[in-house]
């Protein structure tokens, strides 16, 4: 290899550098927790609750080697929510969210504000949540769906987040678009 090629696979990121089957578990948990794709939803007090975009092309690969390297489990939920991604790819754009409290979807009210306070803003316009997922016996995470309003000319989505089961339950996260290229295409 030339010194110029040794650069370059240093710079890149080991999702670009390479396949999902390749990365690690570490590797694996830092996709979904600290990558352009990934960050903390955070109130007025700083309080933070992970969120991540799970429609994007490097997080779908990393969930799916998730469930690769685990036992199969019957989960007709997740199952759904996979169908529901595969059908709708590049139409949709699913933001995954930790929740703290699953009890707190027990409550028809908490989910209403969710569907109803959850919105996506981008380019000065507002777009309302169109369905969400709750979490599942293998997937911890509430899956909200939001159109695909947002092309690479974009500067920034901003989730604005009514997340149910935390003291000061109204969150707010923000990602620029050039930030999410993932071999050479924007993914949200």
């Amino acid at each position: 290899m030339t010194a110029a090629m040794l650069v370059t696979l240093a710079v890149l990121h080991f999702w670009e550098a390479k396949p999902p089957a390749q990365w690690t578990d570490a590797e694996v948990q830092e996709l979904l927790t600290n990558s352009p794709w990934a960050q903390s939803a955070v109130d007025a007090r700083g309080a933070a609750v992970a969120v991540y975009l799970a429609s994007a092309r490097p997080m779908r690969e990393a969930e799916l080697e998730l469930v690769r390297r685990q036992p199969p489990v019957d989960d007709p939920d997740a199952q759904e929510y996979g169908d529901f991604l595969r059908e709708n790819q590049g139409k949709q754009i699913v933001l995954a969210v930790a929740l703290p409290d699953r009890k707190a979807l027990d409550d028809p009210a908490e989910v209403k504000r969710i569907e109803e306070e959850c919105v996506l803003k981008v380019g000065g316009k507002k777009y309302q949540m169109t369905g969400h997922f709750p979490p599942s016996v293998t997937d911890p995470y509430l899956r909200l769906v939001f159109p695909r309003a947002a092309t690479a000319a974009d500067k920034n989505l901003v989730f604005e987040l009514y997340v149910p089961g935390v003291p000061s339950p109204y969150r707010r996260a923000e990602f620029r678009i050039q930030d999410l290229t993932y071999r050479g295409a924007i993914e949200m």
